[in-house]
């Protein structure tokens, strides 16, 4: 079910990446094995010095130490190749990056063949003309009121301003005399007063 549009996926891991990690197995199976070794030698050079044979276990002793050391520069080994694994990943990804600015670069390089500085300066010299003559339209409209419509427009506008500066009409009526639980004449005064403003 693996291939459901008939195409093969490709695998992220490239022959490189499986050579380098058969190769760590390798070590790590190896650094297994002489682990196990040196435990085993050490526990026979142990029964040796039990029995009484000190030169036999001295030269199992030595051997032991010869497959530390192999263990060390296996230990080394390993190092380097999952160094060199990340530093072939790194290289990919920079390489990747250098694609990608090599394909930004062409398409500046497009844009600005399509697109001249000379282009440039001539488009923004016809818009800085265009906002120059609607400035001199709007100069033109607005000094084309005569004195008369000038005149005309104050009397409107003085007309407005009295329209809302009027006073509502006071009431003929003679104010009744003070009634008993109500408020003094002038006070009552007062409130109308607001109240009608």
């Amino acid at each position: 079910m693996g291939n459901l549009f008939g195409r093969k996926r490709r695998s992220r891991v490239t022959e490189q990446d499986k050579a380098v990690l058969q190769q760590r197995d390798k070590l790590r199976q190896y650094q297994r094995r002489i682990s196990l070794n040196l435990e085993r030698e050490r526990a026979l050079a142990r029964q040796l010095l039990q029995e009484g044979r000190r030169e036999k276990a001295m030269l199992l002793l030595k051997k032991k130490r010869y497959q530390e050391q192999l263990l060390d520069k296996t230990e080394n080994q390993i190092s380097n190749l999952e160094r060199m694994v990340q530093d072939i990943e790194f290289t990919q990804i920079e390489m990747k990056v250098i694609e990608g600015l090599k394909i930004g670069n062409e398409c500046l390089n497009k844009m600005h063949q399509v697109m001249s500085i000379e282009e440039v300066e001539r488009i923004i010299g016809e818009t800085q003309d265009a906002v120059e003559y609607q400035r001199q339209i709007d100069e033109i409209l607005a000094g084309s009121l005569t004195e008369e419509d000038e005149d005309a427009i104050l009397e409107e506008l003085n007309t407005i301003t009295q329209e809302q500066m009027e006073l509502p009409e006071v009431p003929s009526e003679p104010l009744p005399e003070k009634i008993p639980g109500t408020l003094p004449s002038y006070a009552l005064q007062l409130w109308l007063l607001i109240a009608i403003v």
